[in-house]
Order: structure tokens, then sequence, then C-alpha cells
């Protein structure tokens, strides 16, 4: 397994204290998600953000539940700063794994892309359930956390943009 590019923390400085985030996590995977889980709240906790936490039976379903989340937030007037999508697909003897995999990462980046919010994609696909607890345990791959912190660092992007704009 190819080990991850050794780069300079992205998330930029300062903490994003208050920050809201919607993390949706699949649980098909009880033990694989709250390894997931466990890197996403570290991530977040060290940036000072507060979650809210949505359960799906999968990964199919993430996408749905980021969608009808977001609309929800929104309309209460108290809309999400980002989201993370947290969830696990492992191969299997038929064609199922490649329409999972790629519906779920398709359909995150649309909900994405059509709310102009920023989601950290944690949804992992791997071959073995060891692959997937190698990515996902946090002295491992921390792949929940790696997702959190993509999202915080949209986020600030968000934030620096839009404040250039208001100027």
């Amino acid at each position: 397994m190819a080990g991850p590019r050794q780069s300079k923390d992205q998330t930029g400085a300062g903490s994003l204290k208050g920050a809201r985030i919607l993390v949706v996590e699949a649980r098909y995977y009880e033990e694989i998600a709250d390894a997931l889980l466990s890197g996403v709240i570290s991530a977040l906790d060290d940036q000072g953000a507060t979650y809210d936490r949505i359960t799906v039976p999968g990964a199919l379903e993430i996408p749905t539940a980021l969608a009808i989340a977001l609309d929800a937030a929104a309309a209460r007037k108290k809309p999400y700063d980002g989201a993370v999508a947290l969830g696990c697909v492992i191969r299997g003897e038929t064609l199922h794994f490649e329409i999972v995999s790629e519906q779920s990462a398709r359909g995150v980046m649309d909900v994405s892309l059509a709310r102009n919010i920023p989601i950290g994609n944690g949804i992992l696909t791997v071959d073995t359930e060891a692959q997937a607890f190698a990515r996902a345990r946090v002295t491992e791959g921390d792949k929940g956390g790696e997702a959190a912190r993509a999202a915080l660092t949209l986020i600030r992007i968000k934030r620096a943009v839009s404040a250039k704009t208001r100027r």
C-alpha cells in the first residue's frame, strides 16, 4: 500500500471555533465507523468546531441524508459551515462494490457543488476489512480525521474568498 504524501498541514492558522459541521455516517460496518468517527471528532475538537451527527444504514444513503439535513438546517436559519461523509464499502464478489463506491462519491460531490458547501469525503473503498481498519484507525491512516481536515480547509478557503468579496 502506498503511503500518503507528506506535506504541511493545510488547514491554515487559527481555530474555526463555532463552525457548525454536519457528520453523516454509514454504520454498516460498526467498528470501522467508530474508528472513522473518532478521527473526525478529534480533528473537529482541535479546531473548536461543533458537530451534529446523523447515521444512515449504508454509503448509498449518505448523499440523500446530507441533502435533507443541509436543506433543513438552512430552512431553520442555522446552516452548517461544512460536512463530513463517513462510511466504508468493502469489495465483494459482485458489481455492487463498484455501484456503491462510485455512486456514493458522485452523490457527495453533487451535494457539495449544488449547495456550495465544503464536504470532506471519508467513505473508504477497500478490498478487505483489514485495509479498512488500517485506513480508519486514528493511529494509522486516520481517514476520518483527514476528511474532517479537508472540510475545514475548504471552510477556511470559502471564508477567505467571501471576506475578500465583501471588501
